[in-house]
């Protein structure tokens, strides 16, 4: 007999004679004549009930050994169930503990607080709260792929291992195979990176963009999805050393048709989440965040305001409000500013675009004016910024001026300058990060408890 998951069993159109269950025991009530066991396998939110009567021939034996976390397998009828909130349950004809859980188990009936969960981040899992987020992550994985490829993106698996820096930032995890307390030298004194595996400095890189732009110049959409690295010592709620980021890259595309995708991407990615987790969802929006459902509806129904980074600031400055971080014309927008524009003046989706190119990576195209370039930011109620994006340089001359603004070597990047040698053309991107969008989804607040296991600094447990 094949296995029959908690998800289709509860999903049952009829009763059937013979189904086999195989999962987790959440919970065990026992009477004189028969248990109630709450059995779940992962594959929904809910549990099946199954019910063991004391006329089972091992049941004295097995149901003592069936506690909270007990692995179980139960062989039996489904049938209408007798009970309240739910319509199906199962009488067990046969009942097997397949791994023994004892009281020291602790995921037991009873609330517990997340930081407590990221503790135990190999059972975490088991519970409701993280079962939810990880089947609504599996989800939103797949949705990604979908929009992209019914547009007719090609999905691009950009290198994890570079030499180059996106971002210029600096905040780079380094990849060396050499030994750190007897490193070999330089006849200047210097660590002589040319004994290294790949001959120089590498790096795990902070994005795939570079790596993109160098495929749509050849292929017109493509997409990337995978993991990004950043050495950046922050302890924020939204930060994360390992995290998973989304990165399309359109050749013959400018900064509008850039704006428009990313709208267009957020909200099928909410509507996608509605349609196939809506159970989770329901669940989050008890538990976790009272105004989840609300807050996704009004995002999918309303189009996305837009402003200019200069207006951005004109309405912070007219707001009067105290900021911890004041700003002006040339700095960089803190999170109270963006969540202030989303959240309490547009109360909406924002995309505030031409940033002052000083704030700026050295790849985005600078405005007729000298001193914007054409990046946007996609900001949202609860987050900030959700996806950060631009119209790339494509003019060889500037691009090179930039790169010198930036202090970065033309010999280090001479593939990225051939894109502009050879048949260039306006293109645009942005990057999505996916916990963030994950956390917008579920209501979750911390970065921490949307992905597996959490990279932080001082933290690279499990």
């Amino acid at each position: 007999m094949s296995r029959t998951l908690v998800k289709d069993a509860l999903n049952a159109t009829a009763a059937m004679d013979a189904v086999l269950l195989q999962g987790w025991v959440r919970t065990r009530r026992d009477a004189k004549a028969f248990s109630f066991i709450e059995l779940n396998d992962g594959s929904c939110l809910k549990g099946i009930q199954v019910i063991a009567n004391a006329t089972l021939a091992n049941y004295t034996t097995e149901i003592a050994k069936a506690h909270t976390g007990a692995s179980i397998e139960v062989r039996g009828k489904l049938v209408p169930s007798q009970g309240q909130g739910q319509k199906w349950e199962v009488i067990a004809e046969t009942f097997t503990v397949v791994g023994e859980a004892d009281a020291t188990y602790p995921l037991q009936k009873k609330g517990h607080t997340l930081e407590f969960l990221r503790e135990i981040a190999h059972l975490r899992p088991r519970s409701n709260l993280f079962g939810a987020v990880f089947r609504v992550r599996s989800r939103l994985a797949y949705a990604v792929h979908q929009f992209f490829q019914q547009k007719g993106f090609v999905y691009v698996h950009a290198p994890i291992i570079t030499a180059s820096d996106c971002e210029g930032a600096g905040e780079l995890f380094r990849v060396t195979t050499l030994d750190p307390s007897h490193p070999p030298m330089t006849e200047e004194g210097d660590v002589d990176f040319k004994k290294d595996f790949f001959a120089k400095k590498a790096y795990l890189t902070v994005s795939g963009q570079l790596e993109a732009e160098t495929f749509a110049c050849a292929l017109s959409n493509v997409y990337t999805f995978g993991p990004t690295f950043r050495a950046e010592n922050s302890n924020t709620s939204r930060h994360a050393a390992e995290f998973w980021m989304i990165e399309p890259e359109m050749a013959f595309c400018d900064l509008q048709g850039d704006m428009d995708l990313a709208e267009e991407f957020v909200k099928h990615l909410i509507r996608d989440a509605k349609e196939h987790c809506a159970a989770d969802l329901e669940f989050f929006s008890k538990f976790v965040d009272k105004d989840l459902l609300t807050r996704l509806d009004f995002v999918l129904e309303r189009p996305f305001q837009r402003c200019s980074y200069t207006e951005a600031i004109a309405i912070i400055a007219a707001s009067g409000k105290t900021w911890e971080h004041p700003v002006q014309w040339g700095d960089n927008l803190q999170s109270e500013h963006e969540r202030f524009l989303a959240e309490e003046h547009f109360k909406c989706p924002v995309t505030v675009y031409n940033y002052p190119r000083t704030l700026k990576p050295f790849y985005m195209r600078v405005n007729e004016d000298g001193k914007t370039v054409r990046a946007m930011d996609l900001l949202v109620p609860g987050i900030g910024e959700i996806i950060g994006g631009s119209q790339r340089e494509e003019r060889l001359d500037v691009l090179r001026e930039n790169m010198a603004q930036h202090k970065l070597s033309e010999k280090e990047y001479w593939w990225y300058l051939d894109l502009r040698r050879y048949g260039t053309v306006p293109h645009a991107g942005f990057g999505l990060g996916f916990e963030r969008m994950l956390m917008f989804v579920t209501g979750v607040g911390n970065i921490r408890d949307v992905i597996p296991f959490a990279r932080t600094p001082g933290t690279a447990e499990f």
